[in-house]
C-alpha cells in the first residue's frame, strides 16, 4: 500500500503512540495532552494511513467510536426506555463474558476505534465493571473511555472508575422534581435499596427513602463526577411532552454555575416503552423556548461526527445541548457502532440487523474471519435509519406544547422537611433554582398534615380555586340551559356538536371528588406508609395526565390544548376523607368542564387502586362541577 513506504519512518516519529490496522499500515495516535507540533501534524496529515476498510462503510463513513453494552439488567425502569416488568433477559450463558469484551475491544480498537462508551442496560451493576475499565485503559490507541450510567451507584464507584481509566460520563436525568423522578423511574424505596448496595448511614421514614436512593444518589455522583475533575459532566435528560418538558429552563440554569453539558434528547422509539409521536418535543421547540428566556443563547461549534447541537449562554459555567435524532438525524455522519450485552453488532440503533460476533468468537473464528463479518455488516450499513423515517411519514404533527407540570408543592411533611433542607444544601452556591418540591410546613384547619398541589401558573391566575391563597372566582348569573341535548343528532344518533364557528375564550373549570378512605388506609396515607408508594403524588400525577387525555376517554369530547392543569389533594380527619379539586384552563371554543371532571374522577379511582389492598371498605363520594368560566352559555358556580 501506499502507506507501507513511510511505516518505519512514522514509528520512529511516533513511538510508542502508534497502533497497526489489519491492512498492516501505521495509524498515528498520540496520547491525550501530548501537544503535537505544526510540522508534525502536517507531516501526519499527508502520510496518514487509510482508515481500516472493515470499518468504513459504503457510503464513506469511517467509524472510530464502539458502544459496548456490559449487561441488559438495570436498576430502574424508566418509562422511555422500557415497560414497568422489564423486558426479557437473556440467559447468563450467552452473554459475553468478561474476556469476550476485551478480545472483542482489543480487535476493534487495532482497525481504528478511538473511543468506546460502556452501556447497559445499567452498566454500573455489572460487579467486575472497575476492572474492564482498567483492562480496556490498557489498549494502545483508545483515546477515550466514556461510561453512560442512570448515577445510582456513580457517587460510590467513580473513584475507582476514575483510577482505572475512564474519562467520561453520561449521567441521565430527566427530572428535578423528586416525585416525578420515582414516577418517571418506576421505581420505589425497597426496590432500589436492594439493587443500590448502598443502604444510607441515618434512618429515614418510609415515604423519604426512595428520595434519598434515587434522586438523590444521582445528584451526589453529578458532585461527584464534578469533585474529581471531569469536565463537562455530559447529563441526559430525554424530554417528553406533559411529563418535564416544563423543566427545560431549570435544567440550563444548572449550567450557570456548574461545569455541565446538559443534553436535551428527542424521545425515541424502543421495544417496550410505548412510544408515541405527540410526547416528541422537536429540537426547534425546545430551542425556542430556551432562546425567549435567554436571547443571547449562543451556538457553539462542533465535531463532525457529533451527535448534538451545542449552545451556551454568555457567562454560565456549562452548556446545553440538543440530540436531534428524530427531528433532524445525523446519519450522514454517523461514526459508531454498538456490540450488544450478548455479542451482536448493530451498524445501527434503529436498525432491526444484527450479527452475533458471540458465536463466532466461540466457534473458534480466527481475528481474520472475525474482522470479514465485521467488514460484510458495516458494508451493509444504510445511509440513514429506513425504519424510523417511515415511521415519522406515517406519524400525525405534533400537539401544542402543554404546561401542566409545574412544581409540586408537598406541604406539611414533617418526616421530610429535614431532606428538603438537605437537599437546598446539595445545590446551594450552584446556580441552581431553589424552588425545589418539598416546601414549608402547613397545617391547614380541620385537614391533616399532608397537603399536595401540583400547578403550573396559579399566582397568575385568579379564577383558579385554590385552598392556598384563599381566592375563587367571582359568582355570576344563573347558567342558561339548552333544552336540546347537543351531542344527540334529529334522528337520536350521537353526534359531535361542530364547533367550529364559535369564538375563542378563555375557559377555566373547577371539579371536586371525595374519597372516603376509613381509619385504616387514612392513617397509612396521613404516614405515607402505603407499600405501593405515596399515593397522594400518584394520584396527583394522574388526574394530570387525565385531564390531557380526556379526549380519548369521553368518546364525543374535543380535543383541548391546555394552558394549566391543577391538582391538589387534602386530608380530611373529621371523615377519614381525602379532598380533590381539579382546576383547567384553556383558550378555544369548547369548555374544559370534563377535563377538570375527568382529571378529579381518574384522580380519585387512582386513590382507590393504590389503597385497596388495604382496605376495601372506600366510598369515592360525589364528583361534580364547583365552577365554569368562558363560553357563550355565561359562568356557573356552585353555591
Amino acid at each position: 500500500m501506499a502507506a507501507r513506504p513511510v511505516s518505519r519512518m512514522l514509528r520512529r516519529a511516533l513511538r510508542p503512540s502508534v497502533r497497526s490496522c489489519s491492512s498492516g499500515a501505521p495509524v498515528a495516535q498520540h496520547r491525550p495532552g501530548e501537544e503535537l507540533s505544526q510540522g508534525r501534524r502536517q507531516f501526519l496529515r499527508e502520510h496518514a494511513a487509510p482508515f481500516s476498510a472493515f470499518l468504513t462503510d459504503s457510503f464513506g463513513r469511517q467509524h472510530s467510536y464502539l458502544r459496548m453494552s456490559l449487561t441488559e439488567r438495570c436498576n430502574l425502569r424508566c418509562q422511555y426506555c422500557m415497560p414497568e416488568e422489564g423486558v426479557p433477559l437473556t440467559p447468563k450463558a450467552d452473554l459475553l463474558t468478561t474476556e469476550e469484551i476485551l478480545t472483542l475491544a482489543r480487535l476493534f480498537v487495532k482497525e481504528g476505534i478511538d473511543k468506546i462508551r460502556l452501556t447497559g442496560g445499567e452498566p454500573l451493576i455489572r460487579p467486575d465493571v472497575v476492572d474492564i475499565v482498567a483492562r480496556l485503559h490498557q489498549l494502545e490507541g483508545l483515546r477515550t473511555i466514556g461510561i453512560t450510567t442512570n448515577g445510582i451507584n456513580l457517587a460510590r464507584l467513580l473513584p475507582q472508575l476514575q483510577k482505572g481509566g475512564l474519562s467520561a460520563i453520561n449521567i441521565s436525568l430527566d427530572t428535578l422534581v423528586p416525585a416525578k423522578f420515582e414516577f418517571i423511574a418506576r421505581r420505589k424505596g425497597d426496590q432500589m435499596q436492594h439493587r443500590a448496595g448502598d443502604i444510607p448511614t441515618r434512618a429515614y421514614a418510609a415515604g423519604e427513602l426512595w428520595l434519598v436512593l434515587g434522586f438523590h444518589k444521582v445528584m451526589e455522583g453529578i458532585h461527584r463526577a464534578i469533585e474529581l475533575g471531569y469536565r463537562p459532566v455530559k447529563v441526559n435528560c430525554v424530554v417528553m411532552r406533559g411529563l418535564n418538558d416544563d423543566e427545560l429552563l431549570d435544567f440550563v440554569a444548572l449550567t450557570k454555575g456548574l461545569p455541565l453539558d446538559v443534553r436535551f434528547i428527542e424521545y425515541m422509539p424502543f421495544d417496550g416503552n410505548k412510544w408515541n409521536f405527540k410526547k416528541m418535543v422537536s429540537y426547534k421547540e425546545m430551542l425556542d423556548t430556551l432562546q425567549q428566556q435567554w436571547p443571547e443563547l449562543e451556538k457553539l461549534p462542533g465535531e463532525e461526527s457529533s451527535t448534538a447541537k451545542t449552545f451556551r449562554v454568555p457567562g454560565f459555567q456549562g452548556q446545553v445541548s440538543f440530540i436531534t435524532s428524530m427531528s433532524d438525524h445525523f446519519c450522514g455522519t454517523c461514526n459508531r457502532l454498538r456490540i450488544t450485552a450478548d455479542g451482536n453488532l448493530k451498524v445501527c440503533l434503529f436498525g432491526s440487523s444484527e450479527v452475533s460476533l458471540r458465536n463466532h468468537l466461540r466457534a473458534g473464528a480466527s481475528e481474520e474471519e472475525l474482522l470479514r463479518i465485521i467488514g460484510a455488516a458495516v458494508g451493509r450499513k444504510k445511509r440513514q435509519h429506513a425504519e424510523l423515517y417511515l415511521m415519522l411519514q406515517d406519524s400525525p404533527p405534533a400537539v401544542p406544547s402543554i404546561s401542566s407540570w409545574g412544581p409540586l408543592h408537598v406541604q406539611g411533611l414533617r418526616h421530610r422537611v429535614s431532606f428538603s433542607n438537605q437537599m437546598a444544601t446539595l445545590w446551594k452556591g450552584c446556580g441552581v433554582p431553589q424552588a425545589l418540591p418539598l416546601a414549608q410546613q402547613r397545617l391547614g384547619s380541620g385537614f391533616s398534615q399532608r397537603h399536595y398541589c401540583s400547578h403550573s401558573d396559579s399566582d397568575t391566575n385568579p379564577k383558579c380555586l385554590s385552598p392556598v391563597s384563599g381566592t375563587s372566582a367571582t359568582p355570576s348569573g344563573p347558567l342558561p340551559t339548552s333544552d336540546q341535548l347537543t351531542h344527540v343528532d334529529m334522528e337520536g344518533r350521537a353526534a359531535m356538536v361542530d364547533v367550529g364557528g364559535k369564538p375563542d375564550t378563555e375557559r377555566v373549570a373547577v371539579a371536586l371528588a371525595m374519597v372516603f378512605l376509613g381509619p385504616v388506609a387514612f392513617q397509612l396515607i396521613q404516614e405515607n406508609q402505603l407499600k405501593k408508594g405515596d399515593a397522594l403524588v400518584v394520584a396527583q400525577l394522574a388526574g394530570v395526565q387525565a385531564a390531557k387525555l380526556t379526549s380519548q376517554l369521553i368518546p364525543l369530547c374535543h380535543h383541548v390544548a391546555l394552558s394549566h392543569v391543577q391538582v391538589q389533594l387534602e386530608l380530611d380527619r373529621t371523615h377519614h376523607a381525602v379532598v380533590i379539586r381539579a382546576s383547567c384552563r384553556a383558550r378555544g371554543p369548547t369548555g374544559v368542564e370534563m377535563e377538570a371532571l375527568t382529571s378529579a374522577a381518574v384522580s380519585a379511582l387512582t386513590l382507590y387502586d393504590m389503597c385497596k389492598a388495604v382496605s376495601r371498605d372506600i366510598v369515592l363520594g360525589e364528583i361534580k362541577l364547583v365552577s365554569k368560566t368562558g363560553g357563550q352559555r355565561g359562568d356557573f358556580h356552585r353555591t
